[in-house]
């Protein structure tokens, strides 16, 4: 299993550029998996829903399960987020997992930009950071793809995807 992390700022593009990139990777015959980070609290139940009332009730985990998928929902319980690694062991083994966020996380990490958002570059001064998807192109010490030119993207994924454990 290889992994890399997308990290930019919120509304540079980060889920849109993963969302045309999976079904481009996925149709060079890898399986792929997805991770996101989320910077607040989330709901994937609804309130009166079975699995959320066994959450309510206090239960660590539930699993859902149907004929077209399975879940597992594990309770912080007011334990700390676990690391991308803790993560990464929870999932089944595929050829490359797409991250998106983690940006204090020790895996390599392409960049995400757009200059339209006024933010800074996260990269300089980052070793972790080993290429960089921007609107519009710019000069970097890193390679750098067109944001919209997800086949550039692919390969720089393919380059630099590294293995994990690592």
């Amino acid at each position: 299993m290889r992994v890399i992390s997308f990290v930019g700022w919120s509304g540079a593009g980060k889920t849109t550029l993963l969302t045309r990139l999976i079904p481009m990777l996925m149709q060079r015959s890898l399986r792929v998996s997805a991770v996101k980070h989320a910077h607040h609290a989330f709901e994937l139940d609804q309130p009166g829903k079975d699995s959320f009332r066994y959450r309510a009730a206090g239960a660590v985990e539930v699993v859902i399960s149907a004929g077209e998928r399975w879940a597992l929902m594990h309770e912080l319980r007011g334990e700390p987020e676990p690391a991308l690694p803790a993560l990464l062991g929870h999932m089944a083994a595929v050829d490359l997992v797409l991250v998106e966020g983690f940006k204090r996380s020790p895996y390599r990490k392409i960049e995400v930009h757009r200059a339209a958002l006024g933010k800074p570059l996260l990269h300089p001064g980052d070793p972790t950071f080993v290429a960089m998807a921007a609107d519009p192109v710019l000069a970097a010490p890193i390679p750098v793809a067109a944001l919209d030119d997800v086949g550039h993207v692919a390969e720089l994924v393919l380059q630099y995807a590294e293995p994990w454990p690592s």
